[in-house]
């Protein structure tokens, strides 16, 4: 229940910002992140989660909210070559997953994609690091740690996807305060 919600907690200021053009998400990355989230709950229920996997069909609901708010507000307009290449490559595994009948192959494939979606994100907190939000991450970085704690049923199946989420997000977090840090000792110098 306390990662449900603190996923709740991470969305709604999210949200809130996305709506007040503060965050501007990569529809790519959510669309991906959306489809994904919703496939891992599915999987993740077909393998005995029990209530560990319900933070993850909340989740999967917010995300699907949210690339539709990055496609009504056209939050990052700026889509690149690399950014078709995640989405494609994103997008054409997902036949695989459906082909394969095992929780576990659904599992890492799905957290494969996932992982590949975050490449707009990533090329998009590089170089406008103040368009993602940190409390964003952080919170569902903790999020996933206490998915993990509800886990009725230990497994790969089970354990990948928020194992696998929790890293990233300690990596985005890295990334943009390390970007943030980093402009504003360039912005500090020319002052200078």
């Amino acid at each position: 229940m306390i990662a449900i919600v603190l996923t709740l907690t991470a969305f709604i200021p999210y949200i809130r910002d996305i709506l007040n053009g503060d965050v501007k998400p990569h529809i790519f990355s959510w669309i991906i992140w959306g489809i994904t989230t919703l496939l891992i709950f599915l999987a993740q229920i077909e393998s005995h989660s029990g209530v560990g996997a319900w933070p993850i069909g909340v989740s999967a609901s917010m995300t699907i909210f949210i690339a539709y708010l990055a496609f009504l507000k056209r939050t990052d307009v700026t889509i690149t070559r690399t950014d078709w290449w995640f989405f494609i490559a994103a997008l054409l595994s997902l036949p695989i997953w459906y082909f394969t009948a095992d929780s576990l192959w659904a599992v890492v494939l799905l957290t494969t994609i996932d992982a590949i979606g975050l490449g707009p994100t990533v090329r998009k907190a590089y170089s406008f690091p103040y368009s993602e939000s940190l409390l964003f991450f952080t919170l569902f970085m903790l999020r996933n740690v206490l998915v993990i704690l509800a886990l009725e049923h230990y497994s790969v199946t089970t354990l990948l996807f928020p194992a696998v989420m929790g890293l990233i997000c300690i990596m985005m977090i890295s990334l943009i305060m390390m970007r943030r840090r980093s402009l504003t000792l360039f912005a500090n110098s020319l002052e200078n």
